[in-house]
């Protein structure tokens, strides 16, 4: 029986070792911190990850979205295909370049974005789809591509949250024309603040590089209207140590996982869609009961949790329309989603006794009304 627990478990928990702490030092003392080697081993070194495509680093994973639909040249008049449950960055980048978002719902199973709505949503003002890997899981990449190379538009992957999720043995990012990661804090792995554009199109990797650093390749020597959006050697340092420790994470993610699958019965546990590798940046359950309650509970019981998200992006103020409403989006599956979700503590640091707790948490949770 689990009862207050005066040991809390976060729901995330940023690693940040001495190895980490000693690249970063290391970089420091070396007086070379921004757009340095650093920056040109770390992407590399990610290229291995995405099946060996060019790495273009950036400050965040919103930058490495804009700087996609920058570089790809969208901008007003253009419509940009978007799941709307999903953090408010994916809207945000396509209203950052003037385009605009066209909400599409999403699969009840995976919670990515259901490619037959894409299908339906396509007019002749789409240019691209953008699909978010979200919590881990891969969008249905294979339906996506298909529909994408029908219509002849290019697919910038929101893989912020999928760092080392595959598909069919393809790695995310390593599907569409781009693939955007993020390396906050609380991501599967990190840089304390960073992204990267993964893309097999040298000529596009030439752009975002321009387009990260003021327009300029040789100092002084503008080319286009660029921006600032350089990832620091700082950042760099500290996320070529994360990648290392990447694949270990990712497992014990899973197992967690699957220990959470298995002795969870008051919560409907997150389905995986076959042929998918999921990573798990979250464990993300359904509760059918009082939400609210399920999570004063939790939070009772000394287990962190949280909402992603508990207002679809279509919902939220930038995107409402001159009178204050959503406008006339029909997306059944991303309501049901926001009003039910909560997503439960899987990071590596976790120990078996705390993944107990969690379950036997849960369990209680899911009755509370």
């Amino acid at each position: 029986m689990v009862g207050p627990h005066p040991e809390f478990i976060p729901p995330a928990r940023p690693i940040i070792g001495e190895a980490e702490i000693e690249a970063a030092v290391r970089v420091l003392r070396s007086g070379r911190v921004v757009q340095g080697p650093e920056v040109a081993a770390f992407e590399e070194e990610f290229g291995d990850l995405v099946g060996g495509r060019h790495c273009v680093a950036v400050n965040s994973g919103t930058s490495a979205l804009q700087l996609t639909l920058m570089a790809l040249g969208f901008g007003p008049g253009d419509e940009i295909i978007v799941p709307s449950f999903s953090f408010a960055a994916s809207g945000n980048a396509v209203r950052l370049v003037g385009a605009e978002p066209v909400f599409v719902d999403i699969e009840p199973g995976s919670f990515c974005v259901d490619p037959e709505a894409v299908a339906a949503a396509i007019t002749p003002k789409t240019v691209a789809i953008m699909p978010v890997h979200l919590y881990g899981h891969p969008a249905a990449m294979d339906r996506i591509m298909a529909i994408a190379q029908q219509h002849g538009l290019a697919v910038v992957e929101d893989a912020a949250q999928a760092h080392g999720a595959e598909l069919n043995g393809t790695p995310v990012g390593a599907f569409g024309t781009a693939g955007c990661f993020s390396f906050y804090p609380t991501k599967n792995m990190h840089s304390l603040e960073g992204g990267m554009i993964t893309t097999a199109d040298a000529d596009l990797a030439r752009t975002l590089r321009l387009l990260r650093n003021q327009g300029m390749e040789q100092r002084y020597a503008n080319e286009i209207v660029g921006a600032n959006m350089r990832m620091t050697d700082v950042a760099a340092a500290i996320g070529r140590v994360q990648l290392t420790q990447l694949a270990e994470w990712t497992e014990q993610r899973r197992a967690n996982a699957k220990f959470l699958d298995s002795a969870i019965t008051g919560m409907v546990t997150p389905p995986v869609a076959d042929g998918a590798k999921h990573v798990y940046h979250q464990y993300t359950v359904r509760v059918r009961a009082d939400r609210d309650a399920a999570q004063a509970r939790l939070t009772e019981l000394g287990i962190g949790n949280a909402v992603y998200y508990p207002t679809p992006i279509h919902r939220l103020k930038p995107y409402l329309d001159a009178d204050g409403k959503p406008g006339a989006w029909d997306l059944p599956e991303t309501e049901r989603a926001a009003a039910e979700v909560v997503s439960l503590p899987v990071h590596p640091s976790l120990s078996p006794a705390d993944l107990e707790r969690i379950a036997e948490g849960a369990n209680l949770a899911g009755g509370a009304r």
